[in-house]
C-alpha cells in the first residue's frame, strides 16, 4: 500500500508539474518573447540614434575637433543610458512573469536609490545640466563667456563641469550645476560699436564721409577683411554735448577679432582727421567701447 501511495503521490506531482509548464509556456513565455523583441527594437532605434549624432560629430563645419569629440562622448552615453533605462524596464516586466515579487526588491531598491539620491544630488545635477548645455550647444571651446561673476575663455568643458581662463590668465572651474544663466560674448559675431568725437564747428557730412571711406579701406584690406563679417556702417549723430559731437561707427567683426580692427580704425581715423583738418572734440573723449554682442 505505502509504495502504491508513493507511486500515486509522484504520479500526481510530476502532473501538476506538467500543468503548470504547460501553462506557463501557453501564456507566460509569450509575454516575455514579447516585451524581450519590444526591448530588442528599442534598443536598436537607440543604437540607430546615437550612431546619426556620432556620424554627425564627423560632419565638416563643427566649430572644433574637440566639439565633435563631445558629441562623440554624448552620443556614447545617451546610448548606454538608454540601454539601462529599456533593460531595467523589461526587467520590471518579465520578472513577475517569472512568478518572483517585485515588491521587495522595488521597496529595497527605492531605499537604495533614496540615499544614492541625497548624497549625489549635486553631481546629478552637474551631469544632467552639462547634458543640456551639449545639447542646446549654448557655447563651446573657445567661446569667451560670462557665467554669473565670472568671465573668461571655455578652455574645457564635460558633463560634470567647465574650465575658464580670464585675461589675467587666472583659471575658474564651474560646476555646470551651478550655470543658471550665460552670456557667450563671441558666438558667430561681435560688434563694435566706436564713438568718435569731434568739434562742434566740424561739417557733419564730411565728417560722415570721412568715417564711411576709412571702414570701407580697413574693410576692404586684405590684412583686415577676413576679420570683418558685414559693411561698416555709420547711422550718424549719436550725441551732442557743448561744444563736441559724437559720431557711431558701427563694425561686425569674427569673435575676437574686434580688438586689432578697432586699433587700425583709430590709427586711420586720426591719420584722415589731420589731413583733412577736422578738429576732435576733446582728447579725452575720443573713446572706443569694445563691446562684444551676441547675434
Amino acid at each position: 500500500m505505502f509504495p502504491h501511495r508513493t507511486k500515486e503521490g509522484i504520479f500526481q506531482m510530476l502532473s501538476g508539474w506538467g500543468d503548470d509548464a504547460f501553462d506557463f509556456v501557453r501564456h507566460q513565455v509569450p509575454r516575455i518573447i514579447g516585451v524581450l523583441i519590444i526591448a530588442f527594437i528599442l534598443t536598436r532605434l537607440l543604437k540607430i540614434a546615437s550612431r546619426h549624432l556620432a556620424e554627425l560629430s564627423n560632419r565638416e563645419g563643427l566649430p572644433s575637433a574637440l566639439r565633435a569629440q563631445q558629441l562623440r562622448t554624448l552620443s556614447s552615453v545617451i546610448y548606454s543610458v538608454g540601454v539601462f533605462v529599456i533593460m531595467f524596464l523589461a526587467a520590471l516586466q518579465i520578472l513577475p512573469l517569472l512568478g518572483i515579487n517585485m515588491g521587495p526588491l522595488l521597496a529595497s531598491a527605492g531605499i537604495a536609490g533614496l540615499a544614492i539620491g541625497f548624497g549625489a544630488q549635486t553631481l546629478v545635477r552637474d551631469f544632467i545640466n552639462g547634458f543640456f548645455i551639449l545639447v542646446e550647444n549654448q557655447y563651446d571651446i573657445g567661446d569667451t563667456i560670462k557665467i554669473s561673476s565670472v568671465q573668461g575663455k571655455v578652455e574645457d568643458m564635460t558633463l560634470r563641469r567647465t574650465v575658464l581662463r580670464d585675461d589675467n590668465g587666472s583659471v575658474y572651474t564651474v560646476p555646470n550645476g551651478q550655470i543658471s544663466l550665460v552670456t557667450n560674448l563671441t558666438r558667430d559675431w561681435a560688434q563694435l560699436p566706436m564713438h568718435i568725437s569731434v568739434a562742434y564747428g566740424a561739417d557733419s557730412d564730411q565728417v560722415i564721409k570721412l568715417l564711411t571711406e576709412v571702414g570701407e579701406e580697413v574693410a576692404n584690406d586684405p590684412s583686415y577683411a577676413e576679420m570683418i563679417v558685414a559693411k561698416p556702417e555709420v547711422p550718424g549723430i549719436e550725441r551732442i554735448s557743448g561744444n563736441e559731437v559724437d559720431y557711431l561707427l558701427l563694425v561686425k567683426t569674427r569673435p575676437g577679432s574686434q580688438y586689432a580692427v578697432s586699433r587700425e580704425l583709430r590709427r586711420r581715423i586720426k591719420i584722415s582727421f589731420e589731413k583733412n583738418h577736422i578738429e576732435p572734440g576733446n582728447p579725452n573723449r575720443w573713446y572706443v567701447v569694445d563691446a562684444p554682442k551676441p547675434s
